[in-house]
């Protein structure tokens, strides 16, 4: 018998407006598919020394961001050759206006620009059909186009990305300010290099149950787990991982 070598994710689920109890533990039985992957969890980016001993860094966060200190230590994880997978809100600062809009918060510019996009809208939670970019690609290979009901989130791109999966969306986001969009390749799932490490970007995976607190303060009659409901989302986490581990299918 041989063993597999230890390896380390460093997981930091937290924020607003989502389910997060909900998705750290759907990530974390994810992980313990892998019996040689060792886990730290976190509710911020405050552990710095997790992600200084991490292989592999997993994100699932709303309306948070490092600050600089904690900026400075993503970049060195990176810089080292650390891959990152960012789920869904991960570059989502929002910005109430008091004209009843939502914006995006300025600044954060260096944490935007390793993650390679900035979220700028969304369209109310529906069906949508999601497109292959790089049907050859493992990430993808295999996936066909499929149908989901989930946000579509709509990114302002923030540097060169390799987009696997996209999206189309024609109409309008309001309450948010960027309200009016036409876009035929709203990428849904993208890689974008950050000198030796890199990130993978997986919009998807919205959810929420009756006690998140959502802008509008609206209670939730039924549990919203939209792409988790589904097990392509589940396939695509699983291949994301071994790309964040450099595992070979």
């Amino acid at each position: 018998m041989t063993s597999d070598p230890v390896r380390h994710v460093h997981l930091i689920a937290a924020g607003r407006y989502h389910d997060i109890d909900f998705a750290r533990l759907e990530l974390l039985k994810l992980f313990a598919e892998l019996p040689a992957l060792r886990t730290s969890v976190a509710s911020g980016y405050q552990d710095v020394a997790s992600l200084a001993a991490a292989d592999v860094l997993v994100t699932y966060t709303c309306d948070i961001a490092p600050d600089a200190a904690e900026t400075a230590a993503l970049r060195a994880f990176l810089a080292r050759g650390g891959r990152w997978i960012a789920l869904h809100g991960t570059n989502a600062l929002l910005d109430f206006r008091d004209d009843g809009r939502i914006g995006v918060q300025a600044g954060h510019d260096d944490f935007m620009d390793m993650i390679g996009t900035r979220f700028r809208a969304h369209p109310a939670i529906g069906p949508f059909r999601v497109e292959v970019d790089d049907p050859a690609h493992p990430l993808t290979a295999g996936i066909a186009a499929f149908e989901i009901i989930d946000e579509l989130y709509l990114f302002e791109p923030r540097g060169d990305v390799k987009t696997l999966l996209h999206s189309r969306f024609t109409g309008s986001c309001a309450p948010f300010a960027a309200a009016d969009w036409d876009t035929d390749h709203a990428p849904v799932m993208y890689l974008h290099d950050v000198g030796p490490g890199g990130v993978l970007y997986l919009g998807l995976g919205h959810c929420r149950s009756h006690y998140d607190p959502s802008p509008n303060g609206a209670f939730v009659p039924h549990p919203l787990r939209c792409a988790w409901a589904y097990p392509v989302y589940y396939e695509l986490l699983r291949r994301a991982l071994r790309w964040g581990l450099d595992i070979q299918a």
